[in-house]
Protein backbone atom coordinates (compact mmCIF):
# COMPACT_ATOMS: atom_id res chain seq x y z
CA UNK A 1 0.00 0.00 0.00
CA UNK A 2 0.98 3.40 -0.77
CA UNK A 3 0.32 5.60 2.19
CA UNK A 4 2.11 8.68 0.19
CA UNK A 5 -0.93 8.23 -2.38
CA UNK A 6 -3.75 6.66 -0.31
CA UNK A 7 -3.72 3.72 -2.18
CA UNK A 8 -5.07 0.49 -1.69
CA UNK A 9 -3.02 -1.03 -4.34
CA UNK A 10 -0.74 0.14 -7.47
CA UNK A 11 -0.16 -0.59 -11.02
CA UNK A 12 2.56 0.47 -13.44
CA UNK A 13 -0.35 3.59 -14.21
CA UNK A 14 -3.20 3.43 -11.60
CA UNK A 15 -3.53 3.04 -8.13
CA UNK A 16 -6.75 2.24 -6.43
CA UNK A 17 -8.51 3.90 -3.08
CA UNK A 18 -11.50 4.13 -1.22
CA UNK A 19 -14.49 6.24 -2.35
CA UNK A 20 -14.02 9.50 -0.32
CA UNK A 21 -17.12 12.75 -0.12
CA UNK A 22 -14.53 14.82 -1.18
CA UNK A 23 -14.64 12.94 -4.69
CA UNK A 24 -18.13 14.29 -5.36
CA UNK A 25 -16.72 17.36 -7.82
CA UNK A 26 -14.64 15.65 -9.75
CA UNK A 27 -17.02 12.52 -9.94
CA UNK A 28 -19.75 14.37 -11.16
CA UNK A 29 -17.80 16.29 -13.62
CA UNK A 30 -15.98 13.50 -15.07
CA UNK A 31 -19.96 11.60 -15.35
CA UNK A 32 -20.98 14.76 -17.10
CA UNK A 33 -18.33 14.32 -19.65
CA UNK A 34 -18.98 10.87 -20.08
CA UNK A 35 -22.77 10.52 -20.57
CA UNK A 36 -22.85 9.37 -24.29
CA UNK A 37 -19.85 6.20 -23.04
CA UNK A 38 -21.82 5.36 -20.03
CA UNK A 39 -25.91 5.84 -21.89
CA UNK A 40 -27.19 3.01 -21.97
CA UNK A 41 -25.04 0.58 -20.48
CA UNK A 42 -24.81 2.78 -16.64
CA UNK A 43 -26.56 5.80 -15.11
CA UNK A 44 -23.37 6.85 -12.47
CA UNK A 45 -24.70 9.43 -10.22
CA UNK A 46 -24.74 12.94 -11.36
CA UNK A 47 -25.39 15.46 -9.24
CA UNK A 48 -24.39 16.60 -5.36
CA UNK A 49 -26.66 14.46 -3.43
CA UNK A 50 -26.71 11.56 -6.21
CA UNK A 51 -23.06 11.52 -5.66
CA UNK A 52 -23.24 11.97 -1.61
CA UNK A 53 -26.01 8.83 -1.39
CA UNK A 54 -24.29 6.50 -3.85
CA UNK A 55 -20.72 7.06 -2.23
CA UNK A 56 -22.34 6.92 1.35
CA UNK A 57 -23.69 3.26 0.48
CA UNK A 58 -20.57 2.42 -0.66
CA UNK A 59 -17.96 3.63 2.67
CA UNK A 60 -20.83 2.58 4.76
CA UNK A 61 -22.70 -0.58 3.80
CA UNK A 62 -20.19 -3.91 4.80
CA UNK A 63 -21.42 -5.35 1.49
CA UNK A 64 -20.06 -3.11 -0.69
CA UNK A 65 -16.67 -1.86 -1.53
CA UNK A 66 -16.26 0.92 -3.64
CA UNK A 67 -12.56 2.06 -5.22
CA UNK A 68 -11.76 5.07 -7.55
CA UNK A 69 -9.08 4.09 -10.16
CA UNK A 70 -6.72 7.05 -10.43
CA UNK A 71 -4.13 7.77 -12.54
CA UNK A 72 -0.84 7.70 -11.08
CA UNK A 73 0.90 11.68 -11.20
CA UNK A 74 0.18 14.72 -9.96
CA UNK A 75 -3.26 16.43 -9.67
CA UNK A 76 -4.29 17.45 -13.01
CA UNK A 77 -5.69 20.60 -14.53
CA UNK A 78 -9.00 19.99 -12.90
CA UNK A 79 -7.25 19.55 -9.49
CA UNK A 80 -8.27 16.22 -8.65
CA UNK A 81 -8.08 15.18 -5.25
CA UNK A 82 -6.73 12.18 -3.29
CA UNK A 83 -4.84 9.51 -4.97
CA UNK A 84 -2.59 11.51 -7.19
CA UNK A 85 -3.94 11.81 -10.86
CA UNK A 86 -7.53 12.35 -12.20
CA UNK A 87 -10.11 10.02 -11.86
CA UNK A 88 -9.76 7.58 -14.42
CA UNK A 89 -12.91 5.04 -13.55
CA UNK A 90 -14.92 3.66 -10.79
CA UNK A 91 -14.99 -0.43 -9.86
CA UNK A 92 -17.64 -1.09 -6.97
CA UNK A 93 -17.78 -4.35 -5.53
CA UNK A 94 -21.93 -5.00 -4.40
CA UNK A 95 -23.40 -7.79 -2.86
CA UNK A 96 -20.27 -9.22 -0.63
CA UNK A 97 -21.26 -12.23 1.12
CA UNK A 98 -19.27 -13.78 3.50
CA UNK A 99 -19.73 -17.54 4.89
CA UNK A 100 -19.22 -20.34 2.70
CA UNK A 101 -20.34 -18.15 -0.37
CA UNK A 102 -17.38 -15.37 -0.28
CA UNK A 103 -18.73 -13.64 -3.51
CA UNK A 104 -19.11 -10.64 -4.50
CA UNK A 105 -20.78 -8.72 -7.54
CA UNK A 106 -18.51 -6.09 -9.52
CA UNK A 107 -19.20 -3.31 -11.26
CA UNK A 108 -17.51 -0.49 -13.45
CA UNK A 109 -17.82 2.46 -15.71
CA UNK A 110 -14.45 4.11 -17.04
CA UNK A 111 -14.81 7.77 -17.77
CA UNK A 112 -14.21 9.26 -21.54
CA UNK A 113 -10.98 10.88 -20.51
CA UNK A 114 -9.46 7.18 -19.60
CA UNK A 115 -11.53 5.01 -22.04
CA UNK A 116 -9.46 2.89 -24.51
CA UNK A 117 -6.17 3.36 -22.67
CA UNK A 118 -6.28 0.29 -20.43
CA UNK A 119 -6.51 2.12 -17.25
CA UNK A 120 -9.74 0.43 -16.17
CA UNK A 121 -7.73 -3.42 -17.08
CA UNK A 122 -5.02 -2.41 -14.55
CA UNK A 123 -7.63 -0.90 -12.13
CA UNK A 124 -9.82 -4.09 -11.83
CA UNK A 125 -6.70 -6.23 -12.28
CA UNK A 126 -5.67 -4.67 -8.71
CA UNK A 127 -9.72 -4.65 -7.65
CA UNK A 128 -9.54 -8.44 -8.27
CA UNK A 129 -6.33 -8.89 -6.25
CA UNK A 130 -7.52 -6.72 -3.06
CA UNK A 131 -10.72 -8.58 -3.04
CA UNK A 132 -9.01 -12.16 -2.46
CA UNK A 133 -6.09 -11.04 -0.35
CA UNK A 134 -6.91 -9.35 3.17
CA UNK A 135 -8.98 -7.64 4.37
CA UNK A 136 -12.05 -9.14 2.00
CA UNK A 137 -10.57 -13.05 1.30
CA UNK A 138 -13.65 -13.39 -0.99
CA UNK A 139 -13.01 -16.66 -3.16
CA UNK A 140 -15.52 -15.72 -5.63
CA UNK A 141 -16.42 -12.63 -8.57
CA UNK A 142 -19.29 -11.86 -10.44
CA UNK A 143 -19.86 -9.21 -13.25
CA UNK A 144 -23.09 -8.84 -15.08
CA UNK A 145 -22.95 -7.44 -18.49
CA UNK A 146 -25.23 -6.84 -21.11
CA UNK A 147 -24.48 -8.66 -24.16
CA UNK A 148 -24.08 -5.73 -26.81
CA UNK A 149 -21.37 -4.12 -24.15
CA UNK A 150 -18.74 -5.11 -25.93
CA UNK A 151 -16.02 -3.09 -23.83
CA UNK A 152 -17.16 -4.04 -21.08
CA UNK A 153 -17.09 -7.99 -22.08
CA UNK A 154 -13.70 -7.40 -23.39
CA UNK A 155 -12.56 -6.32 -20.05
CA UNK A 156 -14.01 -9.01 -18.26
CA UNK A 157 -12.11 -11.43 -20.50
CA UNK A 158 -8.76 -9.29 -20.42
CA UNK A 159 -8.80 -9.82 -16.25
CA UNK A 160 -9.59 -13.24 -17.00
CA UNK A 161 -13.54 -14.16 -15.56
CA UNK A 162 -15.20 -16.83 -17.26
CA UNK A 163 -18.81 -16.85 -19.37
CA UNK A 164 -20.52 -19.02 -17.24
CA UNK A 165 -24.11 -18.00 -18.34
CA UNK A 166 -27.16 -16.01 -20.18
CA UNK A 167 -29.53 -14.12 -17.43
CA UNK A 168 -32.96 -13.02 -19.44
CA UNK A 169 -34.58 -9.90 -18.01
CA UNK A 170 -31.60 -9.21 -14.89
CA UNK A 171 -31.57 -5.81 -14.50
CA UNK A 172 -33.72 -3.21 -14.76
CA UNK A 173 -31.22 -0.62 -16.90
CA UNK A 174 -32.25 2.62 -18.99
CA UNK A 175 -36.47 2.23 -18.69
CA UNK A 176 -36.32 -1.42 -19.61
CA UNK A 177 -35.09 -5.18 -17.89
CA UNK A 178 -32.31 -6.05 -19.53
CA UNK A 179 -30.55 -9.28 -20.87
CA UNK A 180 -26.82 -9.93 -18.75
CA UNK A 181 -24.20 -12.19 -19.51
CA UNK A 182 -22.75 -13.54 -16.17
CA UNK A 183 -18.31 -13.90 -16.14
CA UNK A 184 -16.97 -14.88 -13.04
CA UNK A 185 -13.19 -15.35 -11.60
CA UNK A 186 -12.63 -17.35 -8.36
CA UNK A 187 -9.38 -17.06 -6.70
CA UNK A 188 -8.17 -20.35 -7.93
CA UNK A 189 -8.49 -19.23 -11.29
CA UNK A 190 -6.50 -15.83 -10.34
CA UNK A 191 -3.78 -18.03 -8.60
CA UNK A 192 -3.32 -20.24 -11.75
Amino acid sequence: MSEHHGYLAEGPRVGIRPFTYEDGAEFIERVRESRSLHHPWLAPPASPDAYASYAGRLIEDPTKAGFLVCEKGGKDDKGSKGGGGAVAGFININNIVQGAFLCGALGYGAFAHAAGRGLMGEGLDLVVGYAFGPPLRLHRLEINVQPGNAASIALARRCGFRLEGFSPDFLYIDGAWRDHERWAITSDMRRR
